[in-house]
């Protein structure tokens, strides 16, 4: 009788596979169906934007870093403003911050959106993409509305904003903000208490709070395993200590629980919505008045000698930041987003360098998936809502 024999097998999932959320590689090791090891490879995007970055102004770094965490743009613009406005020791009105935070929370709307969107998709719910993308696209409207562009408005700037908010933008917010709630209920009924997606998610993925700490991993994954943990209770920055709002929470650590995390953090994000568009009046200030990095008003470029050579200055040579590094998180939609910034004193950043959550989120996917099945290994990176961008950045 000849002796049976069995052996593993090592398949590739990825780089080029919709389902790892961006040219993410796995090695995966497999005994049947039955994952024993995976290995990431990373790398595949090179983006380079840190480095790229220190070879332009200050100010042209904005459009650089949206284009990393690409679901989050005016999250990541907005953390790198706040660091350089600490090298520079600068000061935003109130007005200003209120508006950060609203478009902060947008942003984080959006980002959640697509990661429902795309996460329920993968495991079967395929409607849930196109219902997710359909409240999306009022986001990205009124992006187009203030900026001009849908996906990288580069809105945020060193030193405050681009320009004023335009007519019609407190209409456009509220509508989508009575919108919107309605529409999460939809989404929750066709998933929180769905049989097939429960058993495809219950379980599934587990990682413990004393894990996720190990591994850096914040945010969404770090609060669904019993964390509590964000930056804006934390470590509060712009206007947030004076808003109303929670921090979901959960204790399975599971795929199940980490989505229910995420629809509540967008439930509490309409709450500072509609907190924060109620402060905004529709016009006021929309920068500091520092004429080291905010050029002077047209009409005095017009007038005013003075005002005409500052402003050919700052659109010429840009503008220099103090010597010294800072460093400056904020709650992005995949937890602690950082940016650490080095000036020597120049007009350009002699080091910029980014605390990417995705990157953290992909160091934990071995563990993760040890175990369980191919099927489990797709709604763990769902789960987790890598992109590639923030991390090969």
């Amino acid at each position: 009788m000849a002796e049976l024999r069995t052996e593993t097998m090592t398949v590739n999932m990825g780089p080029q596979h919709p389902s790892t959320h961006g040219v993410l590689r796995l090695v995966l090791e497999l005994d049947g169906e039955v994952i024993r090891s995976a290995n990431p490879t990373i790398g595949y995007l090179h983006t380079g934007i840190e480095k790229t970055a220190e070879q332009k102004k200050w100010q042209q770094v904005i459009p650089l870093v949206e284009r990393m965490d690409y679901l989050a743009a005016q999250s990541n613009s907005l953390a790198y403003a706040l660091c350089v406005e600490k090298l520079l020791g600068l000061e935003m009105p109130k007005r200003v911050q209120d508006i950060r935070v609203l478009i902060a929370e947008l942003q984080r709307i959006s980002s959640h959106l697509i990661w429902l969107g795309t996460h329920a998709m993968e495991i079967g719910a395929v409607s849930m993409l196109f219902y997710a993308i359909r409240e999306r696209e009022l986001l990205l409207n009124i992006n187009e509305l203030i900026a001009g562009f849908r996906f990288f408005p580069s809105y945020i700037r060193i030193g405050g904003l681009r320009e004023d908010l335009p007519r019609g933008f407190h209409d456009m917010v509220n509508a989508f903000l009575e919108r919107f709630p309605g529409k999460l209920d939809e989404y929750e009924g066709l998933l929180t208490k769905n049989d097939i997606y429960r058993r495809r998610t219950e379980g599934v993925g587990r990682v413990t709070k004393e894990d996720a700490l190990s591994w850096g991993l914040l945010g969404p994954i770090a609060r669904a395993s019993g964390w509590d943990y964000d930056v804006r209770k934390y470590f509060p920055y712009l206007t947030y200590a004076s808003y109303d709002f929670k921090v979901p929470t959960a204790t399975e650590g599971d795929v199940y629980a980490r989505y229910r995390v995420r629809i509540q953090e967008m439930r509490e994000s309409i709450k500072i919505c509609k907190q924060a568009i109620s402060r905004i009046t529709p016009s006021g200030a929309w920068a500091c008045d520092d004429r080291r990095v905010v050029p002077p008003p047209k009409d005095k470029v017009y007038t005013e000698m003075e005002a005409l050579i500052q402003h050919f200055l700052i659109y010429s040579q840009g503008f220099t930041v103090p010597a010294g590094d800072a460093y400056v998180p904020i709650e992005g939609p995949r937890g602690e987003h950082g940016v650490y910034v080095v000036s020597d004193g120049g007009n350009r950043p002699w080091r910029v360098k980014m605390r990417a959550p995705s990157f953290m989120a992909i160091q934990a996917l071995p563990t993760l998936v040890q175990g369980g099945l191919i099927a489990d290994v797709v709604a763990v990176i769902g789960s987790n809502d890598v992109v590639m961008g923030d991390c090969d950045r």
